[in-house]
C-alpha cells in the first residue's frame, strides 16, 4: 500500500471536493461557513433537507484513500488551494479547483508563466510560429502552459520542453489523450510539469475541457492565442483569461482563413497583437498587467444569523427558472441581506435543485 502522507483534513477535503453537487463555490462557501472540510460533512444533509432535496452522494473514507494512494503510486502528489505550493495566482480566481493533483517540478510554478493555446485542426505556419515563440519564451525563463491537445498546444510544448513547461489535462493524469501525445506527457511529467483536477483513470469528457481551459487561464499572467475558430475552446480560454484580470495575447492572421477569425476578433475586442516573444514580454511587464480579480467568497466567517427562513426560500426560489440569472439581481429583487441568498443557493444547489454559471450566474434545475 503506497504512504500518502494525508492529513486527516486534506481527506476530509477530499471527500467534500469528490462529493455530489459540490462544486469550488460551493465548497469555498462551505469551508468559509463551517470552518472545515469534516464540519462541512456533517452539515450539508441538513442544509440539502432545507433546500427541498436529498442529501448528495458523500463519498466516503475508503473511496478518497484509495485514490491518494494510486496517485502516490503514479509518483504524484495533491496541491491543495490556500496550502503549500498551490499555484498563487490560480487560488486568486472565484473558482479555483480546491485540489489539483501533479507530478513533475514543482518549481516551474515560481516563474513567470504564460499559456499559450490554439487550434487543434492548425495550420502548419502557425504550429512553426507557436513552437518557436515557446521556445523563445523558454529561453528568456518563461514558462509555456497548455493543455496537450493536437495542434497549437502539442507545438507549444515541444517548443518549451528543453526549457520547462506546464501541461494541463482534461482527464486523469494517467490518462493520454490523445493517445499520440503519450510520449509527449510522460515526458512533461519528467522534465516539466502536469496538472489535473480530475482523479488517475478519469476519461476526458466534453464538460472536463472548459474546466481545463479555466485552469490554464488562471495559472498564468497572460494567454496567448496563436489560431482560433469563432467559438473554440481556446477563445474560452481567452474569456476566462479576461475575466481573471490577466492579458489577452492574440496573433493576426489571414481574414480568408477561418482558423484567424477568434485571434483576429480578440485583437479587435482590444486583445494585444502578438508577433514575438518579445511583444508577450513586454505584455506581461510590470506595470502592464493587473490588478488581478481576488477570489471573493460570500462567507467571510461562519455567520449564525445566516440562516434563512422558509418565506426568504421561497422568494428566492420563484425568482429562478431555467434562464441563468446574476445573484446580485436576486439580492436586489428579493430584498434579503447577500448572506441569506448565498445560504438559500447553497442550500438549492446542494439538493440538486440548482445550476451556477460563468459570472455569477445561476439558474433552477
Amino acid at each position: 500500500m503506497a504512504d500518502t502522507g494525508a492529513t486527516e483534513d486534506q481527506v476530509a477535503r477530499l471527500r467534500l471536493i469528490r462529493s455530489d453537487n459540490i462544486g469550488p463555490i460551493t465548497y469555498f462557501q462551505l469551508l468559509a461557513r463551517f470552518g472545515s472540510a469534516s464540519a462541512a460533512i456533517a452539515a450539508i444533509p441538513d442544509l440539502a433537507a432545507r433546500g427541498g432535496g436529498r442529501a448528495p452522494r458523500l463519498v466516503g473514507r475508503a473511496a478518497v484513500e484509495a485514490e491518494m494512494e494510486a496517485v502516490a503510486r503514479l509518483g504524484a502528489r495533491y496541491l491543495f488551494v490556500e496550502q503549500g505550493a498551490y499555484p498563487a495566482l490560480l487560488a486568486e480566481t472565484e473558482t479555483a479547483p480546491p485540489a489539483l493533483i501533479v507530478k513533475g517540478h514543482l518549481s516551474l510554478l515560481d516563474r513567470t508563466l504564460v499559456a499559450v493555446v490554439g487550434a487543434r485542426n492548425a495550420s502548419a505556419a502557425a504550429c512553426r510560429f507557436a513552437r518557436i515563440l515557446a521556445q523563445a519564451l523558454g529561453e528568456a525563463d518563461a514558462v509555456v502552459v497548455s493543455g496537450l491537445a493536437r495542434g497549437i498546444d502539442t507545438a507549444a510544448h515541444d517548443g518549451a520542453l528543453e526549457s520547462g513547461t506546464i501541461g494541463v489535462v482534461a482527464g486523469g493524469i494517467d490518462v493520454y489523450y490523445p493517445p499520440e501525445n503519450e510520449a509527449r506527457q510522460r515526458a512533461i511529467a519528467e522534465r516539466g510539469l502536469l496538472i489535473s483536477e480530475q482523479p488517475p483513470g478519469i476519461e476526458p469528457r466534453a464538460r472536463h475541457f472548459p474546466s481545463r481551459n479555466r485552469i490554464i487561464a488562471g495559472i498564468a499572467l497572460g494567454t496567448v492565442v496563436v489560431e482560433a475558430a469563432p467559438r473554440s475552446g481556446s477563445l474560452i480560454t481567452a474569456r476566462f483569461a479576461a475575466d481573471f484580470g490577466r492579458e489577452v495575447m492574440a496573433v493576426p492572421g489571414s481574414p480568408l482563413d477561418p482558423r484567424a477569425q477568434g485571434c483576429n476578433g480578440l485583437i479587435r475586442d482590444g486583445a494585444t497583437l502578438i508577433q514575438n516573444a518579445e511583444d508577450v514580454l513586454e505584455a506581461l511587464s510590470p506595470g502592464r498587467i493587473g490588478p488581478f480579480r481576488q477570489r471573493e467568497i460570500p462567507y467571510a466567517a461562519p455567520e449564525p444569523t445566516a440562516d434563512a427562513d422558509d418565506q426568504a426560500r421561497r422568494a428566492i426560489a420563484g425568482l429562478l427558472n431555467a434562464t441563468p440569472v446574476p445573484v446580485d439581481e436576486l439580492i436586489r429583487q428579493t430584498g434579503l441581506t447577500p448572506a441569506i441568498v448565498h445560504t438559500v443557493l447553497l442550500e438549492l444547489e446542494l439538493a440538486a435543485r440548482l445550476e451556477r454559471h460563468a459570472g455569477g450566474k445561476v439558474s433552477a434545475l
